[in-house]
């Protein structure tokens, strides 16, 4: 999955890094926004187990090579914006170090492996849960069918960068067959261990899957502002008192 030096062409190569620079500075800008802190030491632990799924490599054929992406599991967890930010620093750091991947084509494998895979994830996992009403339930599909479509996003955006742009004197329906066609079982094997891992963490820590949306802990009582200041209660505006959960109950 990981595109060399000379696979593509430069001009489809630089298009590339254009939209991964557009992507990685997006996802920066939205990250500043987000109120939990905590999510950066998890977005640190999952860059470090996608790099390591990422380093078993599968030969494909016609020059290419197929293995687990991550991206959706990232981005359930903590959140498409984090997810985008681990998985360049996992992409870079394999390309300068590991040279897996080459540093011309850095653009084309960090909008593929970055961009595509956890925002199609993301997008995947939350549809299927708003579809199913955000049921408890629906979560291992979710996330599997997440997963899956992760890495098939990612192998389709290859294949059109090499219809576009590709150098080599194969065929580019022949390499769009082996990719997609083995990135298929491969999409299979993610979305299962996806599924898995979402449904581990929830069952332990439901704060830590960003993906899953949870009720807020408030009831907002809709009543009268002045009656909840003649009990020696603070009001909000609007003529809304929030009222704990636990208070209710004792009422």
């Amino acid at each position: 999955m990981h595109i060399p030096d000379g696979f593509i062409s430069v001009p489809v190569a630089a298009a590339a890094a254009v939209v991964a620079a557009g992507g990685i500075a997006g996802a920066l800008r939205s990250s500043r926004r987000l109120p939990d802190d905590a999510a950066a030491p998890l977005a640190g632990l999952v860059a470090v187990f996608v790099f390591a799924a990422q380093m078993v490599n599968f030969p494909i054929g016609a020059g290419t090579s197929g293995h687990l992406v991550g991206g959706a599991l990232a981005a359930i967890l903590v959140g498409p914006s984090l997810a985008v930010l681990a998985m360049t620093v996992v992409v870079v750091v394999q390309a300068l170090v590991f040279a897996d991947g080459g540093l011309l084509a850095l653009g084309l494998n960090l909008t593929n492996l970055a961009i595509v895979a956890p925002v199609v994830g993301y997008l995947v996992f939350r549809t299927v849960m708003r579809i199913a009403a955000e049921r408890r339930a629906a979560v291992p599909i979710a996330a599997g069918l997440a997963g899956m479509a992760a890495v098939l996003a990612t192998a389709s955006a290859f294949s059109l960068e090499f219809w576009l742009g590709g150098t080599d004197a194969v065929d580019a329906s022949l390499v769009a067959a082996a990719t997609i066609g083995v990135h298929s079982v491969i999409g299979i094997v993610e979305g299962v261990i996806t599924a898995l891992i979402v449904v581990a963490v929830l069952g332990l820590r439901t704060d830590l899957v960003a993906g899953v949306r949870r009720p807020r802990p408030d009831v907002v009582d809709q009543g009268s502002g002045l009656a909840g200041a003649s009990d020696g209660q603070s009001g909000t505006p609007g003529g809304q008192r929030v009222v704990s959960t636990s208070d209710s109950a004792e009422r």
